[in-house]
């Protein structure tokens, strides 16, 4: 049976810790890491480059599994699951958006955006992907291929697919990295608006401070250690 968390954090960790192997011996990626995020935060994961945010997010997120520590994901243990458990766990609860976009190259901007819905078996996928673009401003992009799309549209069919199954958490790695100023903007906006229109909690991992600042809470990650 699952353990559960008895309480109403969306997320929480608890003496996180990450080690790989190495030449010299075991490497520490994260330490001791232990926050709670409550639902409907968006709270922004800082620090320099090699620090550990994007090891903790995967961690979070049930991609990677910690040496030391758990993390609990909507009160359920995924330090307690197997791969296939914490997949069908992200399949209900969770949305990602990352800085390379991950679309399928060789499907349409509606139906990378159906996807999740097809393989939920949901019947009215193409109806929901459409209203999903039409919020994010590509209703006249929906038969578009990836390579047709600008680096922001690329983003934005990102974030529709994202939101569309209304995961409890989503989480953001530097999702306007690869964008310049004015579509990050947009991007930005979006990202929150959504975070506030449905609840969803936002986890974003970011190396803008600015970006970082209109987040509900920023947490500092110094050396693979939470400072902040």
């Amino acid at each position: 049976m699952l353990e559960r968390t008895g309480n109403d954090d969306v997320l929480r960790t608890e003496e996180l810790g990450r080690e790989v192997s190495s030449p010299e011996g075991p490497l520490t990626i994260l330490q001791a890491v232990t926050l709670s995020i409550k639902s409907g935060e968006a709270v922004a994961l800082v620090g320099s480059s090699g620090a550990g945010k994007t090891t903790l997010l995967s961690l979070l997120a049930g991609l990677d599994k910690p040496t030391h520590g758990k993390v609990w994901l909507v009160g359920e243990d995924l330090t307690a699951m197997d791969e296939d458990g914490r997949a069908r766990l992200r399949g209900r609860h969770v949305g990602f958006v990352f800085q390379s976009f991950h679309l399928v190259p060789s499907l349409t901007a509606i139906e990378n955006v159906m996807l999740p819905l097809e393989l939920s078996g949901e019947a009215s996928a193409y109806r929901l992907a459409e209203e999903a673009l039409d919020r994010v401003g590509l209703a006249k992009r929906v038969g578009h291929y990836p390579k047709q799309l600008s680096g922001g549209e690329k983003q934005r069919v990102a974030i529709a697919r994202a939101f569309i199954a209304k995961p409890a958490i989503l989480f953001a790695d530097e999702p306007t990295g690869n964008l310049d100023t004015a579509s990050g903007d947009r991007v930005a906006e979006l990202l929150f608006e959504m975070n506030k229109k449905s609840g969803t909690t936002l986890v974003l991992v970011t190396h803008d401070r600015e970006l970082a600042g209109r987040c509900d809470r920023v947490l500092e990650i110094e050396a693979g250690r939470l400072v902040s």
